[in-house]
């Protein structure tokens, strides 16, 4: 159709310097969403979650404060496959495992040994081998916060989608013990309050020329989310950052420079690269900034002046204390394979060897200097469905309402029920959309298409960090502090 309104997506090739995804109209978007199939059983049980979350706004069970980790429970899990390692990454997390074990008390679980995560087990598998069936959270049999301390390799991702619907989960893993360690020393000393930022928030929005994808990201989520914030967060402030403002060099000074806020969000394309290019397991999930001249002044590969990736984080960086949220593909991690190139073109083909945590956020929160406490990415695509809606334009709530809650002291790992409950809504009215279809209902393919990004957008937000952190931000007359790390060599662990 002449007037078929053209999808942009995000994310940029850097091997050619095309769009990772080309535009395509709407109605083809669409088309390629009347063939997803969804897992019957995944569904049902998020149509049970979001049912219950209606009449229980908490996810825990009732008496239960999700705040308090003496009530609500702090646990750890390993992957059997890493058993030779667990001894050594245990030693290196010690100072996070003591403060969390000191905090929750009888509710801590450390799940190792036959307790950790066996391969190809399901969440549903997970859960009933250590007693758990559907229903609130019980912290008294399994810990409402959970860390995952394993790649994507050895625990899928898809295990930490659907585990996260219910509880409040995030992942770490580094290449060697010594970002374990600065890890595990820069949550404990914010916890102790020797980390301390300024009560300010940071939101940086790209917006290259002739680049319709940044442009409504700057547009209609960065600027506006900002602006809400700041009118309802006094006591924080709250800086812009956008179009010709948001360069590399801006970004780096706020990542780990000398400008590091508490809390700091960022949109713009994540970089991605085909398998085998040197490159992937390097920049990954690379932050291209304003310094990219856009797709019709630039040609070929992206050069690395135009974006922000791990090796742009030196020994000179501090990110320690922070808070970070990136609305980026492949911010947070690749899989092996990829979702929507399957569905679109029933293309198999693996797009990385094996999957990886975004080089980028590793090296935020395992920086020798103490690493920055969480960060906020995505696996996968990124799509502007996630803030924009139909004829409903902007809607950016679940974002506004994590944020908010991160900005006013709720652990991280709580504050993201807004994004969860979210997923949870979008899966169930996804299911309900293609099944009316196959039974010959009409579906508007704005309302469609609509459905299936954003259900794949919301899925994928994942925390690199512990769930539990909390912001490390300065009260009103409260002077910044950084407390140094110090760390002895530790030999990489053996997976």
């Amino acid at each position: 159709m002449a007037n078929d309104p053209i999808i942009y997506f995000n994310g940029v090739n850097g091997a050619t310097g095309d769009y990772l995804t080309p535009p395509m109209p709407l109605a083809q978007l669409a088309k390629i969403a009347r063939g997803e199939q969804l897992n019957p059983r995944e569904v049902q049980e998020l149509r049970a979650w979001r049912q219950l979350r209606a009449v229980q706004p908490f996810p825990v069970k009732e008496g239960v404060d999700p705040d308090d980790l003496a009530q609500a429970g702090w646990g750890v899990i390993f992957a059997f496959e890493d058993s030779d390692a667990i001894p050594a990454i245990r030693e290196a997390l010690a100072p996070l495992l003591d403060l969390r074990r000191s905090q929750a008390g009888a509710r801590y679980r450390e799940f190792a040994g036959p307790d950790a995560y066996r391969p190809g087990e399901t969440k549903r598998a997970f859960l009933e081998r250590h007693g758990v069936g559907p229903g609130p959270v019980d912290p008294d049999v399994l810990p409402y916060y959970l860390l995952i301390v394993a790649s994507p390799e050895h625990i899928p991702y898809r295990f930490q989608y659907q585990l996260d619907v219910q509880y409040a989960v995030g992942r770490i893993w580094f290449e060697d013990l010594d970002g374990f360690a600065a890890y595990a020393q820069s949550v404990a000393a914010a916890a102790r309050g020797q980390v301390l930022r300024p009560r300010r928030a940071a939101f940086f929005g790209v917006r290259n020329p002739a680049d319709p994808a940044t442009r409504l990201g700057a547009d209609e989520l960065v600027q506006p989310l900002a602006q809400k914030l700041a009118g309802t967060l006094s006591d924080w402030q709250v800086d812009v950052i956008l179009a010709e403002e948001a360069t590399k060099a801006r970004l780096t000074r706020l990542l780990g420079g000398d400008d590091v806020p508490a809390l700091l969000f960022t949109e713009s394309h994540g970089m991605a690269f085909p398998k085998g290019d040197p490159r992937q397991r390097r920049h990954q999930g690379a932050l291209l900034c304003q310094d990219w001249p856009g797709p019709q002044a630039w040609n070929g590969p992206i050069s690395e002046a135009f974006y922000l990736s791990a090796d742009d984080l030196g020994a000179d960086a501090h990110p320690q204390g922070l808070i970070s949220f990136h609305f980026a593909c492949f911010s947070a991690g690749t899989p092996r394979m990829d979702d929507f190139s399957y569905a679109a073109f029933k293309d198999p083909a693996p797009i990385a060897p094996q999957p990886f945590l975004a080089p980028l956020l590793q090296r935020l929160a395992g920086h020798p200097n103490g690493g920055a406490l969480a960060a906020i990415g995505h696996v996968e695509r990124a799509w502007a469905f996630s803030f924009m809606w139909g004829g409903a334009g902007r809607q950016i709530e679940a974002f506004n309402s994590a944020l908010q809650a991160i900005m006013t002291g709720r652990p991280v790992g709580a504050a993201m029920e807004h994004m969860n409950l979210r997923y949870a809504e979008l899966a169930t009215d996804l299911s309900s959309a293609l099944d009316d279809i196959h039974f010959g209902a009409q579906i508007d393919d704005a309302d469609l298409a609509g459905l299936w990004t954003a259900h794949n957008d919301a899925r994928s937000y994942i925390i690199v960090g512990d769930p539990a952190v909390r912001v490390a931000a300065a009260e009103k007359g409260e002077e910044p502090a950084a407390a140094a790390i110090e760390l002895a060599s530790h030999a990489p662990p053996s997976s």
